[in-house]
């Protein structure tokens, strides 16, 4: 990376001891007012004052701790049961593979109870069973 392009003109070419020793105001978009607040704030004046920062390495610490953090298993609990009550709400939305060979439905499954068998596997099974049936006795 060049350092430059985060440093003010008057800083650039300047070695890093020399840059963690300036004022604030050196960093690229720190005004001298800004490095003022900062000072009355946070009782800062260079570079490296800002960057041991106690709460500037909290903040640091967070934002990558954040980047990492796993769902709690009461949050992954709580997505399961999300998607199942959408799935029972919406089980037409089940993707049908291009490869199924499913052109159209023959015979339409009975209207169940979603409570008990949402995905109609049941009827889909016995609807099929008769259909075969049917076919076989059609062609003897």
């Amino acid at each position: 990376m060049n350092i430059d392009t985060v440093v003010d003109k008057e800083y650039m070419g300047k070695c890093f001891r020399e840059l963690a020793a300036a004022p604030v105001s050196a960093l690229k978009g720190v005004s001298a007012a800004d490095a003022k607040a900062l000072a009355k704030a946070f009782n800062v004046s260079t570079v490296r004052e800002l960057a041991e920062l106690d709460f500037v390495k909290w903040a640091q610490a967070i934002t990558i701790l954040a980047d990492h953090e796993q769902e709690t298993p009461a949050q992954i609990a709580k997505e399961t049961l999300l998607d199942e009550a959408v799935e029972m709400t919406f089980p037409a939305s089940d993707p049908i593979s291009v490869d199924a060979g499913i052109t159209r439905i023959e015979v339409a499954p009975e209207m169940v109870d979603a409570h008990s068998d949402h995905q109609h596997a049941g009827k889909v099974e016995q609807s099929t069973e008769e259909g075969a049936a049917k076919e076989t006795a059609a062609a003897h």
